[in-house]
């Protein structure tokens, strides 16, 4: 049995981990896929909780505030985008057999329970997966932010930012094929750099209650197994 090293983890999607062609839209493959790979760390008996973005459905600058809509609005628009990605993880992980609740920062009683901190915390002590949607509940505030906000409140002991690059670089490693990879940066570093994986805001929170980040590429065959037992891999950001 492979040693854990992080016993209750969040893990941060972007829409785009649903995305169907173009980076629109879901596509159940690639939520089957999302699905399998949190199996395998839910079976090794650690405790998942996600939070997913809504950025394959709205895109609220481009398709909302660039034609004049107002940013209360398209980020209320933003916050149901994650819901609708929500239940579609919480459909391809309960076909994988494990257990899921959805819950969420906005009431939408009908399809998801309200998010309670304890409830949330019991869910998990359970075996359950959950999947925090409608970020915050709040305008002006990212899905990132949401889940700094989140994990902290359920006392995760890390903050995984899942992404299609494998960690932070010095330079786009798309255009530069001699980008240097960092296997660790503190918090300052990070901020400093204006990483472009997370918010400076969310950032700024888990600096001030000491979380730990590692940003990863998602879909880096076995790469989550690897991140809760402790391996090096991507770029981990602390103190």
């Amino acid at each position: 049995m492979a040693e854990i090293k992080y016993r209750r983890v969040l893990l941060k999607l972007g829409g785009e981990a649903l995305a169907g062609e173009g980076g629109f839209g879901i596509n159940p493959r690639q939520a089957e896929f999302v699905a399998r790979t949190v199996c395998d760390v839910v079976n090794m008996g650690v405790q998942v909780a996600i939070v997913i973005g809504g950025g394959n459905l709205w895109r609220g600058k481009q398709d909302g505030l660039d034609h004049g809509m107002e940013r209360v609005t398209a980020d209320h628009m933003g916050m149901l985008a994650t819901v609708m990605n929500s239940l579609a993880l919480q459909d391809a992980l309960e076909r994988t057999g494990i257990p899921t609740r959805v819950m969420t920062g906005i009431e939408v009683r009908a399809v998801a329970e309200p998010y309670i901190q304890r409830r949330a915390v019991r869910h998990m002590e359970k075996g359950r997966v959950i999947i925090f949607g409608a970020g915050t509940g709040n305008p002006y505030f990212t899905t990132d932010t949401a889940a700094s906000l989140r994990a902290m409140e359920i006392d995760a002991e890390l903050l995984i930012k899942a992404t299609k690059v494998d960690g932070v670089y010095d330079s786009d490693p798309k255009k530069n094929p001699d980008a240097k990879r960092f296997e660790h940066l503190t918090y300052i570093e990070a901020l400093n750099m204006r990483v472009g994986v997370m918010d400076s805001t969310a950032m700024a929170m888990c600096m001030d209650n000491d979380l730990p980040i590692c940003i990863i590429n998602l879909w880096q065959e076995g790469v989550l197994e690897q991140v809760v037992q402790g391996k090096s891999v991507g770029t981990i950001i602390t103190a």
